[in-house]
Protein backbone atom coordinates (compact mmCIF):
# COMPACT_ATOMS: atom_id res chain seq x y z
CA UNK A 1 0.00 0.00 0.00
CA UNK A 2 1.77 3.45 -1.05
CA UNK A 3 2.19 5.54 1.96
CA UNK A 4 0.83 9.32 2.21
CA UNK A 5 2.83 11.83 3.90
CA UNK A 6 1.43 14.28 6.62
CA UNK A 7 -1.28 11.83 8.07
CA UNK A 8 -2.53 12.52 11.51
CA UNK A 9 -1.46 10.58 13.80
CA UNK A 10 -5.49 9.79 13.80
CA UNK A 11 -5.91 8.78 10.30
CA UNK A 12 -3.28 6.60 10.55
CA UNK A 13 -5.19 4.56 13.37
CA UNK A 14 -8.04 5.01 11.12
CA UNK A 15 -6.52 3.63 8.17
CA UNK A 16 -5.00 0.26 10.18
CA UNK A 17 -8.88 0.12 12.24
CA UNK A 18 -10.50 0.23 9.28
CA UNK A 19 -8.41 -2.33 7.20
CA UNK A 20 -8.37 -4.29 9.86
CA UNK A 21 -12.32 -4.56 10.07
CA UNK A 22 -12.24 -4.89 5.64
CA UNK A 23 -13.12 -8.57 5.55
CA UNK A 24 -15.82 -10.16 6.38
CA UNK A 25 -14.28 -12.90 9.04
CA UNK A 26 -12.95 -10.27 11.02
CA UNK A 27 -16.45 -8.67 11.18
CA UNK A 28 -17.84 -11.45 12.50
CA UNK A 29 -14.92 -12.10 15.29
CA UNK A 30 -15.71 -8.55 16.51
CA UNK A 31 -19.36 -9.33 16.59
CA UNK A 32 -18.77 -12.73 18.43
CA UNK A 33 -16.44 -10.60 20.80
CA UNK A 34 -19.20 -8.36 21.05
CA UNK A 35 -21.29 -10.87 22.31
CA UNK A 36 -19.23 -13.00 24.52
CA UNK A 37 -17.13 -10.07 26.11
CA UNK A 38 -14.28 -12.59 25.81
CA UNK A 39 -13.09 -16.45 24.13
CA UNK A 40 -10.69 -18.53 22.97
CA UNK A 41 -9.53 -18.90 19.66
CA UNK A 42 -11.37 -22.56 19.23
CA UNK A 43 -14.68 -20.56 20.47
CA UNK A 44 -14.60 -18.44 17.12
CA UNK A 45 -13.17 -21.79 14.97
CA UNK A 46 -16.31 -23.16 15.82
CA UNK A 47 -18.39 -20.08 14.76
CA UNK A 48 -16.69 -19.53 11.40
CA UNK A 49 -16.03 -21.60 8.69
CA UNK A 50 -12.28 -21.44 8.45
CA UNK A 51 -9.19 -23.36 9.22
CA UNK A 52 -7.58 -22.76 13.47
CA UNK A 53 -4.73 -21.46 11.38
CA UNK A 54 -6.57 -18.88 9.34
CA UNK A 55 -8.39 -17.47 12.05
CA UNK A 56 -6.08 -16.86 14.01
CA UNK A 57 -4.63 -14.75 11.43
CA UNK A 58 -7.42 -12.55 11.04
CA UNK A 59 -7.29 -12.67 15.00
CA UNK A 60 -3.52 -11.26 14.56
CA UNK A 61 -4.65 -8.48 12.00
CA UNK A 62 -7.21 -7.12 13.98
CA UNK A 63 -4.89 -7.10 17.46
CA UNK A 64 -2.13 -5.59 15.46
CA UNK A 65 -4.49 -2.28 14.48
CA UNK A 66 -5.41 -2.29 18.24
CA UNK A 67 -9.28 -3.68 17.61
CA UNK A 68 -8.47 -6.73 20.08
CA UNK A 69 -6.34 -7.99 22.99
CA UNK A 70 -5.31 -11.17 23.46
CA UNK A 71 -4.07 -12.15 27.48
CA UNK A 72 -3.34 -15.54 28.42
CA UNK A 73 -5.63 -17.06 31.10
CA UNK A 74 -4.65 -20.85 30.94
CA UNK A 75 -4.93 -20.33 27.62
CA UNK A 76 -5.08 -17.46 24.91
CA UNK A 77 -7.99 -15.35 25.65
CA UNK A 78 -9.66 -12.32 22.94
CA UNK A 79 -11.52 -9.85 23.78
CA UNK A 80 -12.21 -6.42 22.36
CA UNK A 81 -9.94 -3.60 23.14
CA UNK A 82 -11.56 -1.05 25.86
CA UNK A 83 -13.17 1.94 23.95
CA UNK A 84 -12.17 1.13 20.30
CA UNK A 85 -15.34 1.04 19.03
CA UNK A 86 -16.29 4.14 20.67
CA UNK A 87 -13.12 5.60 19.07
CA UNK A 88 -14.91 4.63 15.41
CA UNK A 89 -18.06 6.28 16.44
CA UNK A 90 -16.03 9.50 16.99
CA UNK A 91 -14.05 9.37 14.09
CA UNK A 92 -16.79 8.63 12.04
CA UNK A 93 -19.22 11.92 13.72
CA UNK A 94 -15.89 14.48 13.14
CA UNK A 95 -16.19 12.62 9.12
CA UNK A 96 -19.68 13.13 8.63
CA UNK A 97 -21.31 15.81 11.03
CA UNK A 98 -24.50 18.04 9.72
CA UNK A 99 -21.57 20.88 8.46
CA UNK A 100 -19.08 18.00 6.44
CA UNK A 101 -22.02 16.13 4.61
CA UNK A 102 -23.44 17.15 1.80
Amino acid sequence: MKSIDGLSVGEERAAAVFRALGNPARIRIVMELTRRKSCQTTDLVGVLPLAQSTVSQHLKVLKDAGVIRGAIDGDLCYCLEPGVMKWIVEFCSLVCDDSTCC
